[in-house]
């Protein structure tokens, strides 16, 4: 009987366009677009609600309450709003689940910022945009940055999801495997998939440590 990581070592070196073109899928359509779309969205309105208290309320609620619907039940929902098949109800999907995260974060960070520096930067009479740019932002990066990685390490995790909704990735592999009952089919889509959510935090948390000034290190 065959051991399972050499099927694995075998069916990846059978299909080696297919593996790196699910690699390459899992990357860019439900890592980076559904996070990079977040981040445009959620960061500004996080921004909004520390300055609109009537928004804070509203936001947080919808981003609470989306992110309360289980994964599948989502996709099922967009694939019946008329968003089809594929793609763009994984997408979507995966970029609602990716607010909260970076929303409640960014939030959090700015109202973190200690109010008598805050102060003190308008008493050097700078403008609220400039304390935005040069003081706050900059103090709640890091806090900022864990809900980005948050949201990433998710992405990677709930994207194999998506291939029961007919979109790529690495879940296809996974899905195929459980329907033909291939264990090796199965590993050759999870275990990449686990390790690229480690990778992707190790970056992500090297890039943060680089663009933080080093007098705001702790």
């Amino acid at each position: 009987m065959t051991p399972v990581y050499l099927k694995v070592v075998d069916f990846i070196r059978s299909h080696p366009e297919e593996f790196v073109g699910a690699i390459r899928d899992h990357i860019f359509l439900l890592v980076a677009v559904p996070v990079g779309l977040a981040v445009l969205v959620a960061v500004p309105l996080g921004i909004l609600a520390t300055r609109y208290s009537w928004l804070e309320k509203i936001v947080m609620t919808v981003a609470n309450i989306l992110q309360t619907v289980p994964s599948l039940a989502l996709l099922a929902i967009l694939i019946v709003l008329g968003l089809g098949i594929g793609y763009p109800p994984a997408i979507a999907a995966l970029f609602l689940y990716s607010l909260l995260p970076i929303l409640r974060n960014t939030y959090t960070g700015l109202k973190g910022v200690d109010p008598f520096i805050k102060e003190a930067a308008l008493g050097m009479g700078m403008t609220g945009i400039q304390r935005l740019r040069m003081v706050e932002l900059p103090l709640a990066f890091s806090v900022i940055m864990a809900g980005i990685r948050t949201a990433t390490v998710m992405c990677i995790g709930t994207g194999t999801l998506a291939a029961l909704a007919g979109a790529g990735g690495l879940g296809t592999f996974i899905v195929r495997g459980l329907q033909m009952l291939w264990d090796h089919l199965i590993i050759v889509g999870a275990v990449p998939a686990a390790l690229m959510a480690l990778l992707a935090d190790f970056i992500l948390g090297k890039i943060e440590h680089a663009l933080i000034p080093r007098g705001l290190r702790e």
